[in-house]
């Protein structure tokens, strides 16, 4: 067995960086951008209203009441093309370009109209509700760097930077293939000896959240004839998953069925629980990643050690997963020699300090619990029993995924 550190840092260093692609704006959420993005024009492109009022020589109202003489009109979209001169104000709307001459904006709530003639309650000030051309962002300004998950802000951004592609990370194909008799899909009837397949399904979902587009191979039965015909089905793919098989039983057959088709093993068993029966190496050209077969090991290895993987492949900067330090909820006895990712739910104790506490089952076996849980209470390995209180080290488990 290795240590789970050195297991990341061996699969981080088994994937390079995708091709990139360009996609249309409307397709970019979610992406991570290859390329910086930068302004194709400044924001505003010259200085516009902040409010509806008129706009004037700040000198000729000075001191109110004071009456001007209104000369026309400034919309969005159809500005005024003559000059503001002593004397005289233009009616304008948010949005709309301040005309020439005039260097202040009075709100039209400060205003009272008798036909051409507009008397102003409120003296003007230099500048007042003016945004300056370029006040957002200037032409050339790079405002999203590349290695950004591109989020809805970010589209709106690169929109008003008149943006219409983007250069993203092609997104990272993963071939997830299932193994076993005993499965069979939800909806399908389930015999005596057989359980409903959830870890396809959950592994695709956590594929996407990441960032990849998953390939569905199937289940494979307990064969190597049967394994090996699913395995052709990864040939394109950037990362192969598989999922259960890959202990030691007599019906445990994926690595004989990989080494068949001549698999390069780079390491097997990880110090960790849940999650030690894991494999990682590479069939031809196609790096392959072994999760076990309970449905927590799958949740818990695929944060720890696909997202990394997937990251790597994004062309993301890797950090390892943020750990916080919070109270722990209740006693836990002396750990064994594996590192231990315990399930458990976060709350408040009565000093108001955050308290992880770990469901007193941590079965691998067991989802309700895992899509119940808040966070990972980690427990080093050999460490000592812990009361109630104590500091421990959590991996918070986001609500929108691993």
């Amino acid at each position: 067995m290795i240590p789970v550190a050195d297991a990341v840092a061996k699969i981080v260093a088994g994937f390079a960086p995708l091709s990139t692609e360009q996609v249309p704006l409307s397709g970019g959420l979610g992406r991570i951008l290859a390329a910086d993005v930068a302004a194709r024009l400044s924001s505003p492109p010259a200085d516009v209203s902040a409010m509806d009022g008129y706009a004037l020589r700040a000198a000729d109202v000075q001191t109110a009441p004071a009456t001007l003489t209104r000369i026309g009109e400034s919309a969005a979209g159809s500005g005024f093309d003559g000059t503001v001169g002593t004397g005289q104000c233009v009616r304008i709307f948010t949005g709309a370009p301040v005309p020439a001459g005039a260097d202040a904006i009075i709100i039209q709530e400060d205003t009272t109209v008798n036909g051409e003639a507009v008397t102003f309650t409120e003296a003007a000030t230099p500048g007042r509700w003016i945004r300056r051309a370029g006040m957002d962002f200037a032409e050339g300004e790079v405002l999203i760097a590349a290695g950004t998950r591109l989020t809805g802000r970010h589209i709106g951004l690169a929109a008003a930077m008149n943006a219409p592609w983007l250069e993203v990370r092609r997104r990272p194909r993963v071939a997830i293939l299932a193994t076993g008799d005993e499965l069979v899909m939800p909806g399908e009837p389930v015999g005596p000896s057989q359980i409903v397949s959830s870890n396809g399904l959950a592994l695709a979902a956590y594929v996407r959240e990441m960032g990849g587009e998953p390939i569905d191979l199937g289940i494979a039965r307990d064969t190597l004839e049967s394994l090996r015909e699913k395995l052709a089905g990864a040939k394109s793919a950037d990362l192969l998953v598989t999922i259960g098989g890959a202990s030691v039983g007599d019906h445990d057959l994926v690595q004989k069925a990989l080494g068949g088709e001549g698999f390069e093993l780079n390491f097997y068993k990880v110090a960790m629980r849940p999650g030690k029966p894991l494999i990682f190496g590479r069939l031809g050209a196609v790096p392959v990643l072994g999760l076990p077969g309970n449905p927590v090991s799958v949740g818990v290895t695929s944060l720890l050690f696909l997202k990394p993987a997937l990251e790597t492949l994004l062309g993301l900067s890797r950090t390892d997963p943020v750990r916080q330090t919070v109270k722990l909820g209740r006693d836990l006895g002396p750990n064994g020699e594996r590192e231990d990712y315990l399930r458990a739910r976060l709350g408040r104790d009565g000093a108001g300090n955050v308290t992880a506490t770990p469901f007193e089952r941590q079965d691998s076996a067991m989802m309700a619990r895992f899509a119940e849980a808040d966070c990972l209470v980690i427990r080093p390995p050999h460490a000592g029993p812990a009361k109630a209180g104590e500091t421990v080290e959590i991996l918070p488990l986001p609500a929108s995924a691993l």
